[in-house]
């Protein structure tokens, strides 16, 4: 068992759970080494995911920015996001454990929606904790979840945000933890999540590895994802963590860093324990967890997985943030040059492109990771101008 990214992870957790994780745990170990449990979820990857997702080529982009831009469209995944790929390979898991109840958190709904077609594919009965805000800021996803089956339960404690509706997941493992397997949505939490939903999200890695050098015949100058938890990010950087590609880890940056109104927690956190696990986290003088802002409801964490803890402090990545503004000008952009609209937390990778300019030329190539559809987030964008005729 490997429960710690050097001086990150652990499992901080009440007594009535480490049984269940050391449960998870066997079982995930026998899995990855079962060519049937292989065998199940390659066809899963094939035939419900719809694996591999494309890489597709940004030219519109690629000649405003003066560098080519390569697109993992993990948006065309079922369920129009990345976070299907460790739903599937978790509920599987709770399958083989003999769970016949799935619970799970989400911010933006992506994971919801993901963890709900995975339990109705399963035959598995699913309850998902959302907080309230996000319920009415993400409101297609909540009738999506709905509508596959799955209950979802309004938190109205805390910011009514992501971090609260993880509590309230977690409390529900403590009481329920015999009948109950919980499918968490990203490389957060304590041991063995964070490696759970690492194996599972390498998929992206290895394909888009795979897909830019055929496509290119090299490796990418940079490798570019936003980072909330952190799911889609590491499950990209994963496969270049050996090779000479700057990896670029872009936060949300709310209202800007300096008002303290954002989610950067690798950039402005410090080390402490959030959710079962020691990692970069945003807190006060007095180790309180403070509030994160985001516009997209997916960044809007205080916190961080362990191991991309642990790569920012070996310097292996390069911290970036992008505002609301940004994110939103971002979104524009590839939906007018490249026709696509992103995920607002896909956004914020976009953002960052713009940065890149002064050190990349018309040979170099930058992949991102796009980890999620917009759908989702129509309201928010007509809010801000997003669905005017000309508009911005």
């Amino acid at each position: 068992m490997k429960a710690w990214f050097g001086a990150f992870g652990g499992r901080y957790v009440p007594e009535t759970l480490m049984a269940a994780l050391d449960e998870l745990d066997r079982c995930f170990e026998e899995s990855v080494e079962d060519a049937a449990f292989a065998d199940e979820l390659a066809r899963l990857h094939r035939d419900f995911i719809g694996r591999p997702t494309p890489l597709h080529e940004a030219r519109s982009l690629s000649r405003a920015l003066g560098f080519r831009v390569l697109l993992k469209r993990e948006d065309l995944a079922h369920t129009g996001a990345h976070k299907i790929n460790a739903t599937v390979g978790q509920a599987l898991l709770g399958a083989r454990l003999g769970k016949k109840r799935l619970i799970a958190e989400t911010g933006a709904g992506q994971h919801g929606v993901a963890t709900a077609s995975a339990a109705a594919l399963l035959g598995l009965a699913c309850d998902v904790y959302m907080g309230e805000r996000d319920m009415e800021r993400q409101a297609p996803n909540v009738l999506r979840m709905r509508a596959l089956g799955a209950r979802v339960i309004p938190v109205t404690s805390g910011s009514r945000t992501l971090k609260d509706a993880l509590n309230e997941a977690l409390r529900d493992w403590v009481t329920n933890v015999r009948t109950t397997h919980y499918v968490l949505g990203t490389v957060a939490g304590p041991d063995p999540f964070p490696r759970v939903v690492r194996h599972f999200q390498s998929v992206i890695g290895l394909e888009a590895r795979a897909q830019i050098l055929a496509r290119t015949g090299a490796l990418p100058k940079v490798a570019v994802a936003c980072v909330g938890g952190g799911s889609n990010a590491i499950g990209l950087f994963s496969a270049f963590l050996e090779d000479p590609v700057e990896l670029v880890a872009v936060e949300a940056g709310g209202h800007g860093l300096e008002t303290g109104a954002h989610g950067a927690a690798l950039a402005r956190g410090a080390p402490g324990i959030l959710h079962g696990s020691r990692s970069y986290v945003l807190q006060d003088d007095d180790g309180q967890i403070r509030e994160a802002h985001s516009i997209s409801a997916g960044l809007d964490y205080p916190g961080v997985g362990p191991e991309l803890s642990m790569l920012r402090d070996a310097g292996r990545l390069t911290l970036a943030h992008a505002t609301d503004a940004e994110a939103l000008a971002a979104a524009s952009t590839l939906a007018r040059s490249e026709g696509i609209l992103p995920a607002l937390e896909s956004a914020h990778a976009l953002a960052a492109l713009e940065g890149l300019r002064s050190r990349l030329g018309p040979d170099d190539v930058a992949l991102v990771n796009l980890s999620g559809r917009g759908d989702k987030d129509l309201a928010t964008y007509a809010a801000h101008g997003l669905g005017a005729i000309g508009g911005p």
